[in-house]
């Protein structure tokens, strides 16, 4: 049963490291088209936040393909009983992250001013609310939702969006906007970076209050006890990491050291989910009312073989993924600056 256990195991920290790289990357393409309406002035300004994620926003989403498809494949009855449970608030974020790939490539095929103004509508709503509602869904694993003796969720869409759950959507807006804003400062020059900059300083602040709240509450919250969890000593020390990675950005930002503090935004996503993951476990679904109606590691688990075959898959073919992730960020490394033209036209 060792190989079992360690695979198990194993297979938990591997889908909460591509969550980590999918909230990462796409925190910053959630973030930038929340916070464009706010530093744009004119349709120059919104192509140049456009092309920043252009290229690339389509291959960070590849990282949650993978990670649903690694749940499913690892812990089949994990992934039914969450997206049975959470049905509704995941197809609120599939519909919106639809509209939102959408808007990339109908936005340009018409100039008329209505048809870009629906489709910057679609961007900016369709990358708002995955950034709140995976919020909300991670505070609730985190925090446990009320389950029956067999194990499935019952409180309907309602039962999600409890106090705790909402601030935890605040916070992940607030984190992946300051991300997002960022993101934009190192990709443009000129008008279009100051303003984020500027945004990424006031955003700053609320994440630090939104996402230290959580934290807090979290940790004082009442939740069943469950044998073998780790520690509540870990998730705490990462959970408090994350809330001083986004402080020292907000003094970075105030610095004018973006790179760093886009670094900083970057380690604080990592170490908060960091601290879901290891506050979780040993379970994939834990239970508010009973630790027994709770969904463990070793009970959602496939079988050692298919886990096996995984993990030969997984070793063979991630390095070229992320090989070619890394090229695609190296080939579009440069600043976007605005035409001489338009900087002209504007000046007049």
């Amino acid at each position: 049963m060792a190989p079992f256990s360690d695979l198990n195991t194993t297979w938990f920290a591997l889908i909460g490291l591509l969550w980590i790289g999918y909230f990462f990357l796409e925190g910053f393409d959630f973030g930038v088209a929340v916070v464009t309406p706010f530093v744009i002035k004119d349709e120059t300004d919104r192509r140049l936040c456009l092309n920043a994620v252009g290229p690339v926003w389509d291959g960070n989403e590849v990282w949650l393909l993978v990670a649903g498809g690694a749940m499913f494949a690892a812990f089949p009855l994990w992934y039914a009983r969450l997206f049975s449970g959470f049905y509704l608030a995941l197809f609120l974020i599939l519909v919106a992250l639809i509209f939102r790939g959408v808007s990339f490539e109908f936005r340009g095929h018409d100039d008329r001013a209505s048809w870009r103004r629906t489709w910057d509508v679609a961007n900016f709503v369709g990358s708002l609310i995955p950034a709140v509602v995976w919020g909300v869904a991670f505070t609730d694993l985190v925090h446990g939702v009320p389950l029956s003796p067999g194990g499935h969720y019952y409180g309907g869409l309602p039962g999600l969006l409890h106090p705790i759950a909402l601030v935890g959507g605040l916070a992940s807006l607030a984190v992946f906007v300051f991300h997002g804003s960022l993101f934009l400062s190192l990709k443009t020059s000129g008008d279009v970076a100051r303003r984020a900059r500027r945004a990424a300083g006031y955003v700053g602040v609320a994440a630090v209050a939104l996402l230290g709240g959580v934290v807090a509450w979290v940790t004082a919250a009442d939740r069943p006890a469950v044998a073998g969890s780790v520690t509540a000593v870990l998730p705490l020390v990462l959970g408090i990491g994350a809330v001083a990675a986004i402080a020292v950005a907000t003094v970075l930002v105030a610095a004018r050291r973006d790179g760093w503090a886009f670094a900083a935004t970057g380690l604080a996503i990592i170490a908060a989910m960091g601290a879901v993951f290891s506050r979780m476990f040993p379970l994939v679904l834990p239970a508010s009312n009973r630790a027994a109606n709770a969904l463990t590691i070793a009970a959602s688990a496939s079988q050692h073989n298919t886990l096996a075959v995984m993990s030969i898959a997984a070793a063979c073919f991630m390095p070229f993924v992320l090989a070619y992730q890394a090229w695609t960020y190296w080939v579009f490394r440069k600043r976007l600056a605005r035409p001489v033209a338009s900087t002209s036209t504007a000046a007049n």
